[in-house]
């Protein structure tokens, strides 16, 4: 079996780890690498990857394109699960991806099925990264994910789930709670890379990889009747949705600089794709091109939005971001 040589940035971060430790599972199909900033190569969770059997790469990503050209010799992959303040680096690191030969390159996707154009900021900056990388005639292959598990479920009144809640309380419902989204348990994102980075057939297209498909509706069904809890609901119109959003995006454009008023443009243009549209989910994704993973390997089980929730009842949740990542 041919053993490919992957590096991966971001590899101290939530998809990065996720990423990292599908292809540890797999060390007879992968040799890991994992590409850090000089600034960080001797920080602890550098040394905690070392200490995995990853092997270390030092680079800056926007520092010479001939650092990084040297840095990649040899690698066959390289996924890129950078942080959204660094997407546009990420232009550079293409450019030396091609010039030191790169098999496959895998951008930095892992977001939620929209489109380009205005629906998402962010979307549109990795667009640019992706239109980039298609004028270098660069091997490629972009991974979308949906929404995590992590971040979708709702609080309950006991405070019974808010060790393992980033959003406290989280009882909104949007726009009536009907629009279904595609949702992931976050541990499964790697488990998917894994497989897709090794399939001929995703080479130069765009992948779809979920656990589930689900309203906020059925999301709130299935915490009352598992915790046996009543959630009371926060409605939101579409109306106030499309307010919110104008309003951030005129905060952003006011503080450019703001790391906050980045963050809450997110969320709201995340809210009008995902609820107000209805983009996220498997048939919207079908017509803009994308492959589906659960067609792609009917033999692969991903962990269900009830199985997990059951998880986070019982203890053995995890709350996300709770620690920044190193780069």
């Amino acid at each position: 079996m041919t053993v490919q040589r992957v590096l991966l940035l971001g590899a101290t971060g939530e998809t990065g780890g996720s990423i990292l430790q599908g292809l540890l599972t797999d060390t007879e199909s992968f040799e890991v690498h994992a590409l850090v900033r000089p600034s960080s190569a001797t920080k602890p969770a550098v040394k905690a990857l070392a200490d995995r059997g990853v092997n270390i790469r030092v680079a800056d990503i926007e520092g010479p394109i001939e650092d990084l050209v040297d840095v990649l010799s040899g690698v066959d992959v390289v996924i890129s699960a950078v942080s959204s303040e660094t997407e546009l680096a990420q232009i550079q690191l293409a450019t030396a991806a091609k010039e030191a030969g790169v098999k496959r390159f895998i951008p930095c996707a892992f977001i939620t099925i929209a489109p380009p154009g205005g629906v998402m900021a962010l979307r549109d900056r990795k667009e640019e990264v992706y239109q980039h990388i298609r004028k270098l005639y660069l091997p490629y292959t972009i991974i979308d994910v949906g929404y995590w598990y992590q971040i979708s479920f709702p609080t309950i009144p006991s405070g019974r789930v808010d060790y393992a809640a980033t959003i406290k309380p989280n009882v909104t419902i949007h726009c009536g709670g009907k629009a279904s989204n595609t949702l992931i348990d976050l541990k499964d994102i790697g488990r998917f890379v894994a497989r897709i980075i090794k399939d001929p057939r995703t080479l130069n297209k765009s992948v779809l990889a979920y656990g589930d498909v689900l309203s906020e509706n059925e999301i709130f069904e299935i915490m009352e009747r598992l915790s046996g809890e009543t959630i009371e609901r926060n409605h939101v119109t579409p109306q106030e949705i499309i307010a919110e959003r104008a309003q951030c995006a005129a905060a952003l454009e006011a503080d450019p600089k703001s790391r906050f008023a980045h963050m809450m443009a997110t969320i709201q243009d995340y809210n009008y794709s995902k609820y107000v549209r209805g983009d996220n989910t498997p048939q919207y994704a079908a017509y803009l091109g994308y492959l589906d993973a659960r067609e792609l390997y009917p033999d692969f089980r991903p962990k269900g939005f009830e199985e997990f929730i059951h998880d986070v009842l019982n203890g053995k949740g995890e709350q996300v971001y709770k620690q920044a990542r190193v780069q």
